[in-house]
């Protein structure tokens, strides 16, 4: 078994910027371009709404029924990142894209009539480059 132990990976030609090669040894990946930027899990029907759990997300409020803003500690580079929200049973996630910036985005969550909901909870997961 073969072990390293280091505490900050730097690339050779460009500091930010580490290449894995992917199976079958036919491509690359950059590999700060595969890492989630931030995530999140809340419960939506919680009185009083915040993180359970979370990394680059700081702060959430509780816009109104099933729908929330998300800020994020460190800003997006823009707005053409990817949002991943998913609720619990019989809530669907979706983000607001018109509500999409840099430095925080609003996630919907409906039920089985599209009525806005809030899901007890509520999982999110974002990719993108950071500013």
């Amino acid at each position: 078994m073969s072990e390293i132990l280091v505490n900050k990976l730097t690339g050779t030609s460009t500091a930010g910027s580490i290449l894995v090669t992917g199976e079958g040894n036919s491509t690359t990946t950059n590999l700060q371009q595969g890492l989630a930027k931030a995530w999140g899990h809340f419960d939506g029907s919680a009185g009083s709404v915040s993180y359970g759990d979370s990394f680059g997300l700081s702060g959430l409020i509780d816009e109104s029924s099933g729908r929330y803003t998300s800020t994020f500690t460190n800003a997006m580079a823009n707005a053409f990142y990817s949002i991943n929200c998913t609720g619990s049973t019989n809530r669907r996630g979706q983000v607001d894209t018109g509500s999409i910036a840099t430095g925080s985005f609003t996630a919907e969550f409906t039920d089985n009539s599209d009525s806005f909901a809030d899901p007890s909870y509520a999982l999110l997961t974002i990719h993108g480059d950071l500013a």
